[in-house]
């Protein structure tokens, strides 16, 4: 298996050196131990004294451990702002709520270092153009889950709408007391024979 530590290391420290202030957050931590588990790998990550990343040596137990399913990923992706809510944690709490920080606050200037390889004038329209990709992308995306769904509601039914369940539900209970009261009937019928 590749290991992916280094290079994940090697982006978020081009992002902390932009940052003075998420390096001094990172900084109270420094010798601790991070494993971000996706289920398929996982990324061991200390902090080093400077409020760097390194990768991990060793298999010594983490400070902090988040656990997160690879499909929750997109939803993280859209919904950062919510991204700990999909995570499971365990350990140091203070830790944990500094990766969080970093990770609602933390942003990567495309543009900015696209600019140093490509010009000013190409950086912008590259980013403009992967956000309308992206845009593009999500509406697609969004589309499609439209359209199976609609396929799974009427034309070939396989989900059911909330309202029709719920109908279903209060037939069910009209039905099950129509029974209960047909059955004290009978009951009170054979003790009056």
């Amino acid at each position: 298996m590749i290991p992916l530590s280094p290079p994940f290391a090697l982006f978020v420290n081009h992002l902390l050196a932009q940052e003075s202030w998420a390096r001094s957050k990172l900084q109270k931590h420094a010798g601790k131990v991070a494993c971000i588990d996706l289920q398929m790998f996982s990324l061991r990550l200390q902090i080093t004294g400077d409020g760097m990343l390194q990768a991990a040596a060793g298999e010594a137990a983490p400070d902090v451990t988040i656990r997160l399913k690879a499909a929750d990923l997109p939803l993280i992706a859209q919904h950062r702002e919510h991204a700990f809510s999909y995570v499971k944690i365990e350990g140091d709490a203070d830790f944990a709520n500094s990766i969080s920080h970093l990770s609602q606050h933390l942003r990567w200037e495309a543009e900015e270092d696209l600019s140093k390889l490509f010009g000013d004038v190409a950086a912008v329209r590259i980013v403009t153009s992967a956000k309308s990709l992206l845009d593009t992308v999500k509406q697609t995306h969004q589309n499609i889950q439209e359209n199976l769904a609609e396929y799974f509601l009427e034309e070939q039914p396989m989900l059911v709408r909330p309202a029709a369940v719920q109908a279903f539900g209060s037939e069910v209970n009209k039905i099950r007391d129509d029974v209960e009261r047909l059955m004290k009937r009978v009951a009170k019928l054979e003790r009056l024979s």
